[in-house]
Order: structure tokens, then C-alpha cells, then sequence
């Protein structure tokens, strides 16, 4: 089979054509943005990219066009492949219909607004630690496996499980289409404002997802989030694990951290029973609900206690998840993919406790579409303020009045519009022992590597 995708330099759809590729079939595809990483991985796969929708793709007569939900109504491409007729589907159709429904298969499945890529990525390690060879489709690079996608030699397919819609003609939340005979609820809050105009669509989105896992299935639920509960309370028809970070009565599992650890250690327990201590690189409450979430759905798939304890300690973690970039001048330069209130908090969090007497630098870029729309800018403040300093990039896109926003930060708050000029700034605010975390959904326009060189031209000055 050939087909062609269209936004496959997005990590999802570049993720189906790399599993579409180990698979068998001809790979071809068009993007806007072609470049490094995700070019070089596809051209490594032999598969050939063109720059741009235009209609003469059609003449490529691929057995199916793999639509990317980068499309819309009005391109025209997608104005030329409607009246033509061919076949086109969706990314997770296609990967249903072709990967996850094939006979045996286990789909295992991540949702929620925080934590999916984390939490999916630990899984699939767990899996693959114990010897079970699994498939999977993360939206990062888990460093363990170096892919955000593989096909797997296993029965076992792990799939972070977005809530965001699926293409310009199914405006349901791309989970719908995988079925997954274990789904992890890890959070639910209100995000992808361009989609959802508040909290009770995204649950309802929710509420299909529990429609598609089946009697024998499991559930695997964060007993810490009262608006996951009130989606269970809306229809469920299959056995639910309950888990936190904490003592609760109704959480079939918990975790303990160890003292003075930050969740850098913690025991795992079920019930009374003590499972196993966790002793690993990560640092947060968060990280640890993702863990315990990732143990209980590979326990319900069938890896023993004892050995998802062990793969947890041995865990490598994830590329853009507080990713350290480098150190200069001891001053640590720190990639993060958060991009919402909540997670910017808990980010935040982490490396405060890790920094210790060190300053914490926030620099974060309003990208994501909620954002950009200006959805959380009441939230975004209090988000914060666990930095001792705070620069945020206004970039064209973003229409709302960042520096007001900011007001309530006072000086501790600076707003830059030129990307040249914001660097500067930051070579200039940095001293040793600062942590600067560098938060944004997107690529930031290089920034880290920017500051980085900003930084040793600065020692290269002091030592001449």
C-alpha cells in the first residue's frame, strides 16, 4: 500500500509513517515545515517529503491520502482531493484500522491534559523491560528508545492518547479511534481552547473514550481529580483502578515519598501492601503519579510488580520534559515542554527544590493555540511566581496584552518581543548557580542553543 500524509513532519503523523514504513508499505508525504529533526529522521526511513500542499500531489495516485489535522477546508490540496474522489482518512483511523485492531493486539492508552507523553513513555519502557517487545506512538522522544514511534514485535501497543480532534471531518477527540483495552486517566482541565469552549466538552470527550474500553478492560484513574470522577459517574462499564500520591479511601494504590526526596524516591504501595521503593532521576509529585499510573496499567497487562519497580529506577526520562540542554558558567539551561498554567506551576516546583540555593529563571513562549487565544492569561501570573525572575517572549501570534498580564509580577517580570534582543537579556541576567527553564511547546526559535553560546561567549570573554 502507498500513502501519502499529509503534516507528516508533525510528531504524530511523522510517528504513523515510521510504523507505516517498518509495516511494509510506501511512505510519501508533504509538510509546510521541513526541516531537522523530523526531516532528517524520515529521509533516514527512505521516505520522500515535499515542501508545501499543492494540488499535483493528486498525480502521486497514493492508495490512500493520511489527512494530518494541520489541514483544513479552504487549501488547495484538500479543495483538489475532495473533488477527486480518492480515498483519504485520518491519522488515527488509519492507525486503528491498520495497527491497533489487528488480531491480539493489547492497546494500551494514556489520556489527559497533563503528563500523557511522560507517563506513555514510561509504560512502553516498563513493557519493553520486561522483555515484551512492545509498539508505540508517543508525542516525545523517550530517551530509553531514541523514537517517538515503533512498530513492536509484541502484542503490546502503547498510544498517548490526545484529546484533540482528529482532522477537519472528524471533529472527534483523536482517543476515540483507538479502543484501548487499558486507558490511564492521568488529569482533565480545560486546554485546547480552539477546540473546547470549556471543561464539561472535553469531559464529554472523555465520557466517549470510556464508551470504547471494554468489560474485561481496565481503568486506570487519578483519584486525586474530582472532574475524572465526574466522568465515571456519566456511564462506566469497566473495572477501575484507582491511584494517588497520597493516603485516599478509595485509591487501590498510592505512593510515599521518601523523606526530604521531593518524589525523588518514594515506596510504592497497593492498598497495605508495600510494593517496592522507587529511586530515580525525576523530581516532582507529578512524576510520580505518572509512574505509579504507568506501573498500574503494565501490571494490568501482565508485568509482574516487582520488575515494573525495577524498570521505573531504571527509567532514562524524556526528551523536552525538563530536558537539561547544557551548563555554562554554572548556569544549567533547562528545555520544557509545558505550556499550561498548571503544568508551568509543577514544572516550576520541581526545579526549585533542585536548585536549591540557586536562583530559578523562567523564560516561557506563549505558543500553544490556548495561549495564543489568551484562555489562561488569569491563571498564567500565579503560574509563576515560583520563579525568582520571569521573562516571557510575545511573538506576533500572540494578540492579547502579555505585559499586563505580567503586572502583577511587577519588576520580577519582563516582556520581549525581538528574539535577538531577549537573549541578550538573558546572557546578561545570568549568574552562577541560576537554573534557567526554558518552557514552550514549540522549538522557541533555537533559544537554548542561542543561550548557550551567549553564555561561553561570556566566560570566553571573562577568561581573556
Amino acid at each position: 500500500m502507498h500513502l501519502h500524509i499529509l503534516g507528516i513532519c508533525g510528531t504524530f503523523m511523522g510517528g504513523i509513517a515510521a510504523i507505516a514504513r517498518a509495516a511494509g508499505h510506501r511512505v510519501t508525504g508533504s509538510d509546510r515545515n521541513v526541516y531537522p529533526p523530523m526531516s532528517t529522521q524520515l529521509a533516514a526511513l527512505g521516505i520522500d517529503v515535499i515542501e508545501g500542499y499543492e494540488p499535483d500531489q493528486l498525480a502521486l495516485r497514493p492508495d490512500v491520502f493520511v489527512v494530518g489535522n494541520v489541514m483544513s477546508r479552504g487549501s488547495p490540496l484538500v479543495e483538489a482531493l475532495l473533488a477527486s474522489g480518492r480515498p483519504f482518512e485520518s491519522g488515527p483511523e488509519w492507525l486503528a484500522r491498520n495497527v491497533l485492531r489487528q488480531d491480539d493486539r493489547w492497546v494500551l492508552g494514556v489520556a489527559g491534559t497533563h503528563g500523557k507523553t511522560t507517563t506513555s513513555s514510561l509504560l512502553a519502557w516498563i513493557l519493553e523491560h520486561a522483555g515484551l517487545a512492545p509498539g508505540f506512538l508517543i508525542g516525545g522522544v523517550p530517551l530509553d528508545f531514541g523514537v517517538s514511534a515503533r512498530l513492536g514485535g509484541g502484542r503490546h501497543f502503547v498510544i498517548e492518547a490526545d484529546e484533540y480532534d482528529t482532522a477537519f471531518f472528524d471533529k472527534r477527540a483523536k482517543f476515540v479511534h483507538y479502543r484501548p483495552r487499558t486507558a490511564v486517566l492521568n488529569n482533565l482541565e480545560h486546554d485546547h481552547a480552539d477546540i473546547y469552549p470549556d471543561v464539561a466538552s472535553i469531559q464529554k470527550q472523555f465520557h466517549f473514550l470510556l464508551r470504547t474500553v471494554p468489560g474485561n478492560g481496565r481503568l486506570v484513574v487519578n483519584a486525586e481529580e474530582p472532574r475524572l470522577e465526574e466522568v465515571l459517574q456519566q456511564g462506566c462499564w469497566t473495572p477501575v483502578e484507582r491511584f494517588a500520591t497520597r493516603v485516599l479511601p478509595n485509591a487501590d494504590w498510592h505512593v510515599a515519598p521518601m523523606a526530604g526526596a521531593d518524589f525523588a524516591g518514594f515506596d510504592v504501595l497497593r492498598g497495605d501492601r508495600h510494593v517496592g521503593r522507587v529511586d530515580w532521576n525525576l523530581l516532582g509529585r507529578h512524576n510520580a503519579a505518572n509512574a505509579l499510573a504507568a506501573l498500574v496499567a503494565a501490571v494490568h497487562a501482565g508485568v509482574d510488580e516487582q520488575a515494573a519497580v525495577e524498570a521505573l529506577c531504571r527509567f532514562g526520562g524524556v526528551r523536552r520534559r525538563l530536558e537539561v540542554r547544557g551548563v555554562v558558567g554554572g548556569v544549567t539551561v533547562y528545555d520544557d515542554f509545558a505550556h499550561h498554567p498548571t503544568a508551568i506551576a509543577t514544572t516550576l516546583e520541581g526545579v526549585r527544590r533542585k536548585a536549591g540555593a540557586g536562583r530559578v529563571v523562567a523564560v516561557l513562549e506563549p505558543r500553544s493555540n490556548t495561549m495564543k487565544l489568551g484562555t489562561h492569561k488569569a491563571a498564567l501570573t500565579d503560574s509563576l511566581r515560583g520563579a525568582d525572575r520571569v521573562f516571557v517572549y510575545r511573538s506576533p501570534e500572540v494578540r492579547w496584552d502579555v505585559a499586563g498580564a505580567m503586572q502583577p509580577l511587577g519588576t520580577l517580570a519582563t516582556v520581549e518581543a525581538d528574539p535577538g534582543a531577549l537573549v541578550a537579556m538573558l546572557a546578561g541576567e545570568a549568574r552562577r548557580g541560576d537554573h534557567f527553564v526554558l518552557m514552550s511547546n514549540g522549538s522557541f526559535g533555537g533559544l537554548h542553543e542561542k543561550l548557550l553560546h551567549a553564555l561561553r561567549d561570556r566566560e570566553a570573554g571573562r577568561a581573556s
